[in-house]
């Protein structure tokens, strides 16, 4: 779970990437999922674009990428989806740390 702070920090990276995926009238699939996988464990940090023509909720897409993808939804601004997760092999992102209480 990613605390404000690093959401916060998150999304400034995020700013300057385009999407790589989209998602459109057919929604998701096992097949879109297994590329985001693949993709974001190379990236960490990935956009996903949800198409003018795909009816369902950008927010509910997501959340559904995001747990089958086993990544953390930073954020869902308009149609754009922002996806991380940190890599085992190739870990280029230092997350701030937590706040102490």
């Amino acid at each position: 779970m990613l605390t404000g702070k690093q959401k916060r920090y998150l999304r400034s990276l995020a700013h300057h990437l385009t999407p790589i995926f989209q998602v459109g009238k057919g929604g998701t699939n096992d097949h879109l999922v297994r590329h985001i996988e693949e993709a974001i464990e190379s990236r960490e940090l990935i956009k996903v674009s949800v198409l003018n023509n795909c009816l369902d909720d950008p927010r509910e897409i997501g959340a559904e990428v995001a747990a089958a993808a086993g990544a953390e939804l930073v954020q869902v601004i308009g149609k754009t989806i922002v996806l991380y997760k940190e890599s085992k092999d190739n870990k280029q992102i230092e997350l701030p740390s937590p706040a102490r209480k």
